[in-house]
C-alpha cells in the first residue's frame, strides 16, 4: 500500500466513539433529508379543488336527491377513486428520495478507537475512516489515505461503463466523479478491484449522490396539458349548461305555470349538457392505455405520460445501458503481425488468436469484478473446446503486480510445472515499455491503436513472459522479459434492437439525441452504429461555456452530446422544452434521475436501471428493450387518436339529448325526456360506447406523420363542427319522429318511446361512423373490434328491455309501439350512417388542410 504522511495517528485509530457521536448529532445521519409529506386531509382538500372531481361529487349528490342511488354510487365511487389515485401518487413521488437514501446508505466498515467496526451506512460521519474492499459499495464521499490497485465503477454517477483507477494524492474539494487517478471515492459507487483506506469528506446531501437528490426535490411536476385542457372544457360546458338550465326552469315556469315540470325539465337539460362523462372517459382511457402498454412490457407510472407519448418530438437517450448493453465485451483482436479478428457471437477463435485471449484471462483476477476482466473471462468461456478448462485453472496465483500511475499495466504470476508463467495487460504504451519495443515497432503498434480507437473501442495490450522456478521474483514487473502478443479492443455493444428503433423514430418525426458521459470519439462511434445522424459532438465543457440562448439554438441541430454531467443533462432537457419540444428522456443511472423527472416523459430501464431512475421516471421498460420505446410511442398516438374520437362522439351525442330535452319548451310539446332518460343515456350508453373507441386499432400511417404540437387542442374547429354536424343530424331525425308522430295518432308515451328509440339508433350510427377517421365505413366494419361485438348486443338488449319489460317500460314512460313504427328507428339510424359517410371525405379534406397549415415545419 501507498500511505500518505498526513495524520498517522488518525490512520491507526480513527475517530473515537464520542467524536463520532458528536458529529452524528451535529451533521445528522448519512442520508438525504426527507421532504415533509402532505397529510391525508391536505391531499383530499387539494384534490377537491379539481373542477372535474367537483362535478362528479355534485352529479352524485343530484342523483342521490333524485332517488337514483345506483347512478349516485357510480359517480361517488369515481370521486373516491380519484382521491385514492392521488394519494397513491403522493406516496410514489416520495419514493424517489427514499430510493436515493437506501442507495447511499449501505453497510460500512469503519475504524473507530483503533478497531474495525461494521456499522449502518447512515451512521457514517465526516472524518470517519472507512475500509474498502473489492465488491463494496462506498458509503460516503471520501479521500483516499491508502490504496492498493483500487478501481471503482462510477457509471451510477457518470454513465460511463469503464471502471476508473483510484490513486492516493492531492485533490481539490470540487473534484467530480469520472476520470482516472483521482484520490476521491464517491457514495453509491462500487469497488471492482483492490482495497483502500479513506477518510470521509462528505455525507448525505453534501455528497455527489446527495446533490442529485437535491435537484430532484426541486423539480416540480407540471400539470398535464390534456388534463388542463379537459378542465377548461368541462368548466366552460358546465357553465353553459347551468345557465341554460336556469333559463329553462324560468321560462317553463312562467310560460306554462307548472313549476314541478319546469324543475324536472331544467334538471334534464342541465344533466344533458353537464359533461360528467369527460372525466370518466379520460380515466378509462388512461387506465386501459396503461394496461395496453404493459402488454408491451412497459410499466406506466404516471398517466400523464400516456397523453404525452403521442406528441413526443424529441427522444434524449443515454448511451450506457440504454443504447448499449452496459457491459464491456471484447469485439476485436489484433496480433503483432497485423492479423485482425472481429468477434462475432460464440464463433470459435482462430488458433493464432487463442494465445492472446488466454493471456488476457491469466492477466485478470480469477474471480473478476472489473468489467474488462469479466469480458476476458467471457471470451475464453465462449471459446472452450471439449475437455478444456479456463486458462489458469489448476494453477496457483503466486503474485500480482498492480498498475500504478507511473505504469498503467498489471501482471500476474502463475505457478507452472517447471517455471513461472507471467501475463500482463494494460495501456498499449505501458505494455510497449514492458516489452522494451523499438521505435519502429512502437510506430506500428501506435497505428493499430489509433485505428481501433477511432472505432470507439477501449484498447488494451497483452503480453507474456516466463521466469525460472528456482529464482526469486523481481520487485517490479519491469524485471520480466515480456513478449507482446497483441491488442484487444473492448466496447459496450449497441443493443440489437436500437438501429431499427432509431430509424422508426426518425420516420415518425421524432428527433433522437444521445447524451452520454463518455468520450466524444466513443460517442460518435456508438451514434454511427445506432444510426444517429450528425458528426458534430458537443461536450460538457462546450455546454459550460454556452449561454441558455446559445444552448437552446444548439439543441435544435446537435444530436450527440459527450462528457456531460448530470446537471448538464437537466440543462439540455430544459433547453429543449423551452424551444417547445415534448421531450422523452431515457436512462438507467442515478445521474439520469433529475433529467428523467424533468422530461415530459421519463423512460427508465427496468432490469439494469437503479431504483432512483425507476422512481423518477414516468415509464419503465421492464425488459430494457430500446425498441419498446417505439411501440410505446405508437400506442400513445393510438390512445390519443381514440380519445379524440370518444370525446368527439360525446359532444355529438349531447347535441340531440339536449335538443330533445329543449323541444317541449320551444314548441309547446309534452315533456319528452326526464332525468331518468338522460341518466340512462349518459351513464349506460356513453361510457360503454367509449370502450369501443378505446379498443380501436391505430389509424393507417400513424407512425409516418409528425408528432402533434404539444399545445394542440383536443378539439380543433373542424372537429367541433364535425361533431356538431353529427349531433344535429341525429337531433333532426329523432326530433322529426317526435314532431310528426302525434299527427299519425301516437299518444305522448308512444311518441316518447319512438323518439328515444330513434335517438339510440342514431347513437349507434355515430359509433360506427366515428370508429375511423381515415377509412370508409365498409373497411372499418371489416376490421375486428371485440368491444364493439359486446357493446352492440348490450345496447340492443337494454333498449329491448325498456320496451318489452312492463316495469321498465312504465318507469321510462314508454308506450307500446307496433307495426311500421318499429321499423322507423333502425331505418333512421341507417339514414344517418349513410349521410355522414357521404360527408366524411369532405371533412377529412378540411381537417387535413388545417393540420398542414398549423404544422408548416412538420416533416413528411
Amino acid at each position: 500500500m501507498n500511505a500518505t504522511t498526513l495524520a498517522p495517528e488518525l490512520a491507526q485509530s480513527g475517530l473515537t466513539a464520542a467524536e463520532a457521536k458528536a458529529r452524528l448529532a451535529a451533521d445528522g445521519p448519512n442520508e438525504l433529508a426527507t421532504t415533509k409529506r402532505r397529510s391525508s386531509f391536505r391531499i383530499v382538500l387539494d384534490v377537491l379543488k379539481e373542477p372535474m372531481l367537483v362535478l362528479l361529487l355534485v352529479g352524485g349528490v343530484v342523483y342521490l336527491l333524485l332517488g337514483s342511488r345506483a347512478e349516485a354510487l357510480i359517480l361517488l365511487a369515481f370521486a373516491c377513486m380519484s382521491i385514492g389515485i392521488t394519494a397513491v401518487q403522493e406516496a410514489r413521488t416520495g419514493r424517489v428520495l427514499e430510493a436515493l437514501r437506501d442507495l447511499s446508505s449501505p453497510r460500512a466498515l469503519v475504524i473507530r478507537d483503533g478497531a474495525r467496526l461494521r456499522i449502518a451506512g447512515r451512521e457514517v460521519v465526516r472524518g470517519d475512516l472507512i475500509v474498502l474492499s473489492e465488491g463494496d459499495r462506498v458509503p460516503a464521499d471520501a479521500m483516499l489515505i491508502e490504496s492498493a490497485d483500487l478501481s471503482a465503477d462510477e457509471s451510477l454517477l457518470t454513465g460511463e461503463a469503464e471502471a476508473v483507477r483510484k490513486t492516493v494524492g492531492a485533490g481539490g474539494a470540487d473534484v467530480r466523479p469520472g476520470g482516472h487517478d483521482l484520490p476521491q471515492v464517491f457514495a453509491g459507487t462500487l469497488i471492482v478491484r483492490g482495497s483502500a483506506l479513506a477518510e470521509v469528506t462528505a455525507i448525505g446531501a453534501e455528497s455527489e449522490i446527495g446533490k442529485i437528490g437535491k435537484s430532484l426535490s426541486q423539480i416540480e411536476p407540471e400539470t398535464p396539458h390534456l388534463q388542463s385542457q379537459m378542465r377548461r372544457l368541462v368548466i366552460a360546458m358546465a357553465g353553459i349548461g347551468i345557465g341554460i338550465s336556469a333559463v329553462v326552469v324560468a321560462l317553463y315556469g312562467f310560460l306554462r305555470g307548472g313549476w314541478l315540470d319546469a324543475l324536472l325539465a331544467g334538471i334534464a337539460v342541465g344533466m344533458a349538457m353537464l359533461p360528467e362523462e369527460f372525466p370518466m372517459v379520460l380515466a378509462v382511457f388512461m387506465a386501459m392505455g396503461a394496461w395496453r402498454i404493459s402488454k408491451a412490457r412497459v410499466l406506466t407510472r404516471r398517466a400523464s405520460a400516456i397523453e404525452a407519448l403521442g406528441s413526443a418530438s424529441v427522444l434524449c437517450t443515454d448511451k450506457t445501458g440504454t443504447l448499449t448493453e452496459n457491459r464491456m465485451t471484447i469485439v476485436a483482436l489484433q496480433l503483432v503481425d497485423g492479423s485482425a479478428h472481429q468477434i462475432a457471437g460464440k464463433v470459435p477463435l482462430p488458433p493464432a488468436f487463442r494465445e492472446l485471449a488466454a493471456a488476457g484471462v491469466m492477466a485478470s483476477a480469477p474471480e473478476p469484478f472489473d468489467p474488462m476482466e469479466v469480458a476476458f473471462h467471457a471470451l475464453a468461456a465462449d471459446d472452450l473446446r471439449e475437455g478444456e478448462t479456463l486458462p489458469g485453472a489448476g494453477r496457483t496465483l503466486i503474485r500480482s503486480y498492480p498498475l500504478s500511475p507511473d505504469l498503467l499495466a498489471m501482471s500476474q504470476v502463475w505457478q507452472a510445472e517447471d517455471a513461472f508463467a507471467i501475463a500482463a495487460k494494460g495501456a498499449p504504451e505501458a505494455i510497449a515499455d514492458l516489452c522494451k519495443l523499438e521505435a519502429d515497432q512502437r510506430v506500428v503498434i501506435s497505428a493499430q491503436l489509433d485505428a481501433m480507437a477511432a472505432k470507439g473501442l477501449r484498447v488494451l495490450a497483452v503480453a507474456e513472459a516466463s521466469w525460472p522456478a528456482g529464482q526469486d521474483l523481481p520487485e517490479t514487473q519491469t524485471g520480466f522479459a515480456f513478449r507482446l502478443l497483441g491488442l484487444v479492443g473492448l466496447a459496450d455493444p449497441v443493443r440489437t434492437s436500437v438501429p431499427a428503433a432509431v430509424a422508426e423514430c426518425r420516420t415518425a418525426g421524432i428527433q433522437v439525441i444521445m447524451i452520454t458521459g463518455d468520450h466524444p470519439v466513443t460517442a460518435r462511434a456508438i451514434a454511427a452504429e445506432a444510426g444517429l445522424p450528425g458528426d458534430i459532438v458537443l461536450t460538457g465543457d462546450d455546454l459550460s461555456a454556452m449561454s441558455e440562448d446559445d444552448l437552446a439554438t444548439a439543441v435544435t441541430t446537435v444530436t450527440i452530446f459527450a462528457r456531460i454531467l448530470p446537471e448538464q443533462k437537466l440543462r439540455i432537457v430544459n433547453a429543449l422544452k423551452a424551444k417547445g419540444a415534448v421531450v422523452a428522456m431515457t436512462g438507467d443511472g442515478v445521474n439520469d434521475a433529475p433529467s428523467l423527472k424533468a422530461a415530459d416523459i421519463g423512460v427508465a430501464m427496468g432490469e439494469r436501471g437503479t431504483d432512483v431512475a425507476r422512481e423518477a421516471a414516468s415509464i419503465v421498460l421492464l425488459d430494457d428493450d430500446f425498441g419498446s420505446i417505439v411501440t410505446t410511442v405508437r400506442l400513445g398516438r393510438r390512445i390519443y387518436d381514440n380519445l379524440r374520437k370518444a370525446m368527439s362522439f360525446i359532444i355529438a351525442v349531447h347535441v340531440p339529448i339536449a335538443g330533445l330535452a329543449l323541444m317541449p319548451l320551444l314548441f309547446g310539446m309534452p315533456l319528452l325526456f326526464g332525468p331518468v332518460h338522460i341518466a340512462f343515456l349518459e351513464m349506460v350508453i356513453d361510457p360503454v360506447c367509449a370502450l369501443v373507441f378505446e379498443a380501436e386499432r391505430e389509424e393507417d400511417g400513424v407512425m409516418q406523420r409528425p408528432p402533434r404540437p404539444a399545445d394542440e387542442p383536443l378539439f380543433s374547429w373542424p372537429t367541433v363542427v364535425w361533431s356538431l354536424l353529427q349531433g344535429l343530424m341525429v337531433l333532426g331525425i329523432s326530433g322529426s319522429a317526435a314532431w310528426f308522430a302525434p299527427g299519425y295518432g301516437l299518444d305522448p308515451d308512444q311518441v316518447r318511446g319512438l323518439a328515444f328509440a330513434t335517438l339510440v339508433f342514431g347513437v349507434v350510427a355515430l359509433i360506427l361512423i366515428d370508429r375511423s377517421n381515415s377509412n370508409s365505413i365498409l373497411s372499418a366494419l371489416l376490421r375486428p373490434n371485440k368491444a364493439l361485438a359486446v357493446v352492440l348486443p348490450i345496447v340492443a338488449s337494454l333498449l329491448a328491455v325498456t320496451f318489452v319489460w312492463a316495469p321498465a317500460r312504465d318507469m321510462f314512460g314508454f308506450g307500446v309501439l307496433g307495426g311500421i313504427w318499429l321499423a322507423v328507428p333502425p331505418l333512421a339510424g341507417v339514414g344517418v350512417l349513410l349521410a355522414l359517410e357521404a360527408l366524411k371525405p369532405l371533412w377529412r379534406m378540411v381537417l387535413s388542410a388545417r393540420e398542414q397549415a398549423e404544422r408548416p415545419g412538420a416533416k413528411p
